[in-house]
């Protein structure tokens, strides 16, 4: 006897689909999810690093240039409120003019 797809439909005996079959998709989908936050993970961690590297490369300098220090210095007595804009922009000069 021949038998053919119309009269014997699949291991599944109703001709549909098995009932775990959304499992596949919902994994692709879930592995992608993965993959991308991974590659953004990994992206935002290069660039923090980078930029505490220039951070910290930027506070050497300022530590070993004393005129680098001392504007640091003036510019966050300024930021605090302990003198006003005049009395910055004067000692600013004066560090520029060496004196």
């Amino acid at each position: 006897m021949v038998t053919t797809l119309a009269t014997h439909p699949g291991p599944w005996h109703d001709g549909g689909a098995p009932g775990y079959w959304p499992i596949f998709p919902i994994m692709f989908g879930l592995f992608w999810l993965a993959v991308l936050g991974t590659g953004f993970y990994l992206i935002r961690r290069r660039t923090a690093t980078a930029a505490a590297s220039a951070a910290s490369s930027a506070a050497a300098a300022a530590a070993s240039d004393p005129l680098a220090k001392a504007q640091a210095l003036l510019a966050e007595r300024f930021a605090r409120g302990e003198i006003d804009e005049d009395e910055y922009l004067m000692r600013q000069s004066t560090l520029r003019n060496g004196g």
